[in-house]
């Protein structure tokens, strides 16, 4: 089982891109969800959109969410406190460059990397 990967961003365009990026380059190996923009389709992110992508793409071995500002990360920290208990902490957000991160995320997740090793590489991305 392969860690599910989440990306959320302020424009729809650019989650389904990046999603589309991952799909391409890593097949369907990894449970993978995206969401962009709020509820009227404009710039944004919606913390009901968020948990829901984090319940599509969810695995027993965890979902890392991969987000592009600071709201979607304040919206997408919410989304995960929001679920059960024991699925709380099997939810982590990188701290990497939304396309460049889910494709590495999603690469490493693959292998049937954990979570931790999944969001370190994603993370290492940051420092670079």
């Amino acid at each position: 089982m392969n860690v599910g990967i989440v990306i959320v961003s302020h424009s729809p365009k650019v989650a389904e891109g990046a999603a589309d990026m991952v799909r391409q380059m890593v097949g369907d190996s990894v449970p993978l969800a995206y969401t962009g923009g709020d509820e009227a389709g404009g710039l944004g992110t919606s913390v009901a959109r968020i948990l829901d992508a984090i319940n599509a793409a969810w695995s027993e071995a965890g979902v890392a969410v991969l987000v592009d500002l600071g709201g979607a990360e304040t919206n997408s920290e919410m989304a995960i406190e929001m679920l059960p208990p024991e699925r709380r902490e099997r939810a982590v957000i990188c701290n990497a460059p939304i396309v460049e991160g889910a494709v590495i995320a999603a690469a490493e997740a693959s292998g049937g990397s954990s979570l931790a090793k999944v969001q370190a590489v994603a993370d290492e991305l940051s420092s670079q």
